[in-house]
């Protein structure tokens, strides 16, 4: 009798575990309470110096959210990101995140689109505004979420989105914890003078388009100056070129009516901020459907230009050019905004988008999408 009820009561205890362990189970996720074992084999592979578990609140991260990450090799200390991000999402207690490395043949879109086809919630770009890019091209439009830990010399989405571009673990957490903000894709379609197999068609930017010195600019950077010194080997690359001669451009923006100008270069700006903090293009806005126009001169030498450089730094702290002064003015910068921008060039002009060389073109159209892609930012 004593027999019977002690296997009794062993019996009603072991089923009253088994219900305890099947409640666990799903509340992290797991799809039966045989993936445990994994779960925890994964969220406790953390290593020497690595953050402890700290337990429920882990645990509420919305649907267990799969993490793809997109690296460029080329960069320095992947190895060891990759590292911290396996642990990162081992003790939110995510599913182990796919890794995948960018080529020379594809720097980042095919390998993003196979994370999309194998479930990715996340697909973070590891690695400059080249990498952003190819990522974003597979991206926009798809309603997966991009995330970005900015390895480059400009990182320029990245600083228009105020990413934390020093901290590194709080850059981890906004990828991993952070909230999706909507932002406007751009496009831009070139027609060169000497068509080139795969060099005319549709090249996506978020940051900024351009034609004239800041694509000469891009295009002169020494590899090894901006290893060296980073965005500033942009300005050294800038001044071979201030004494080259003005282009001529025609602009049409949206249905209004065409306007032909010299300049030193045109601008096309989803946002307008650059390196070394200048903002370039204040009002630019990275989500209003919309893309700011700015079209830049300088006149007379060097005085053209150190005037041109003054208006940059005084609109960047909020001083507005004065329109009655202008015709005394040895520079100038004149907006606009609109969805769909043509320009057609006197001769073929130098074009670049996001810090990318596209070679020479007599003709270029923009046009945006509204709030095309996620992008993981800090939350508030």
């Amino acid at each position: 009798m004593v027999a019977i009820i002690l296997g009794s009561i062993a019996l009603v205890l072991a089923v009253f575990a088994l219900a305890i362990a099947i409640s666990v189970a799903r509340r992290v996720g797991a799809r039966d309470p045989f993936a445990l074992p994994e779960l925890w084999r994964k969220a406790l592979r953390v290593g020497p110096g690595s953050s402890t578990v700290t337990g429920p609140a882990s645990l509420d991260h919305p649907a267990r959210q799969r993490i793809a990450f997109v690296a460029n090799p080329t960069k320095d200390g992947i190895p060891e990101l990759r590292e911290r991000a396996l642990r990162a999402c081992a003790i939110r207690y995510l599913p182990e995140p796919m890794w995948f490395t960018t080529t020379e043949d594809d720097p980042g879109t095919g390998q993003a689109r196979q994370a999309i086809a194998h479930g990715a919630d996340v697909v973070v770009a590891v690695g400059g505004d080249g990498t952003v890019r190819a990522v974003a091209e597979a991206l926009a439009g798809s309603g997966v979420a991009m995330g970005i830990l900015p390895m480059g010399t400009g990182n320029l989405l990245a600083r228009n989105l105020d990413l934390p571009l020093a901290d590194p673990a709080a850059l981890m957490r906004a990828v991993l914890e952070g909230a999706d903000r909507p932002v406007d894709v751009g496009y831009l379609d070139v027609e060169r003078a000497i068509p080139t197999h795969g060099d005319d068609g549709r090249h996506l930017f978020l940051v900024m388009a351009g034609a004239g010195i800041d694509a000469e600019m891009v295009a002169g950077a020494n590899p090894a100056l901006k290893k060296r010194l980073g965005w500033l080997a942009y300005f050294f690359a800038a001044l071979e070129h201030l004494g080259d001669k003005r282009m001529r451009a025609t602009v049409t923006i949206d249905d209004g009516e065409s306007v032909t100008n010299e300049m030193r270069t045109v601008l096309l700006a989803n946002a307008g901020r650059l390196p070394g903090g200048l903002q370039l293009i204040p009002d630019a806005s990275i989500s209003d459907g919309a893309l700011d126009v700015a079209t830049l001169d300088a006149r007379a030498g060097i005085v053209g230009w150190t005037d041109l450089f003054g208006t940059v730094i005084a609109q960047g702290a909020g001083i507005k050019q004065l329109e009655v002064l202008q015709a005394w003015r040895a520079s100038r910068i004149d907006h606009a905004r609109g969805r769909d921008i043509h320009i057609t060039f006197a001769s073929p002009e130098r074009v670049q988008v996001d810090g990318e060389e596209l070679g020479r073109a007599i003709r270029m159209r923009a046009t945006v999408e509204h709030q095309a892609l996620k992008v993981r930012v800090p939350s508030a």
